[in-house]
């Protein structure tokens, strides 16, 4: 087995990198001046073209036991908890029964104020069920326009 330490890969990488370049120095000592220049004026813009190092996040997440991510899994159900999360069903429901009584009792007048035109008009029931009628209807609004 080998002893090897614990070194991460990108400190290996890194210290790879080190190396690399102590050695391209050595030897680009005995180049001329413009060859250096050169040389500076590449590594520059390769520098510049690099792509930015990405920072990986990891996170990390509580789950209970029963697989949801609502607080500490040690706190339990209490009688609050669950009076909590009966609060917003009760308030639905209510509000849909006040929505349905509303919604009768409009109902309930609608028909209760055309029973009473009907009755109090002069005209049968039947008079309102006969074709011609309609055309008499349009024939008295048109009247009224002009």
């Amino acid at each position: 087995m080998k002893n090897s330490p614990n070194i991460s890969p990108t400190t290996d990488m890194d210290l790879w990198g080190r190396n690399l370049a102590a050695q391209l120095n050595v030897g680009s000592q005995d180049l001329g001046h413009d060859i250096g220049e050169r040389l500076r004026v590449a590594r520059q813009m390769a520098l510049k073209c690099r792509p930015m190092p990405q920072h990986l996040m990891r996170h990390s997440l509580a789950v209970q036991a029963n697989g949801s991510l609502s607080g500490p899994p040690d706190e339990g159900l209490n009688l609050w908890r669950i009076l909590a999360s009966a609060l917003p069903l009760l308030a639905l429901v209510s509000g849909l029964m006040f929505l349905q009584t509303v919604q009768d009792e409009m109902a309930e007048s609608d028909i209760a104020s055309l029973d009473s035109a009907l009755l109090l008009d002069e005209l049968p029931p039947r008079a309102y069920t006969d074709p011609g009628f309609v055309q008499f209807i349009k024939l008295q609004q048109d009247a009224r326009h002009d």
